[in-house]
């Protein structure tokens, strides 16, 4: 059965039963973690252009991640790196302040 081999993500947008929205809503779910790792663990003061062609080539890898989300836990993956990077921002933080203080 399909729906025994469909990532979590995959199954709760349903794109077994309706694959046209329930793929746009693993497309946009793979894309806004992607982002959201992308701020916590790698983003650095750019200029307006360079933040546009880095998204960008986002979207579009993230065409490819989407497909791949299906059946593989990529959504799931970005979740987790979402979690551990909050982490560390969260303890970078409280160490710089009692550092300071």
């Amino acid at each position: 059965m399909i729906q025994e081999r469909l990532s979590f993500f995959a199954a709760l947008f349903n794109v077994d039963k309706n694959p046209e929205a329930g793929m746009w809503y693993l497309y946009i779910a793979v894309f806004l973690l992607c982002i959201i790792v992308y701020q916590l663990g790698f983003a650095k003061k750019l200029p307006v252009l360079k933040n546009v062609i880095i998204y960008a080539v986002m979207a579009f890898g993230c065409t490819l991640l989407s497909f791949l989300a299906v059946f593989l836990p990529v959504a799931e993956g970005l979740v987790i790196a979402v979690f551990v990077l909050g982490i560390y921002k969260l303890r970078l933080h409280n160490h710089k302040k009692e550092e300071q203080a």
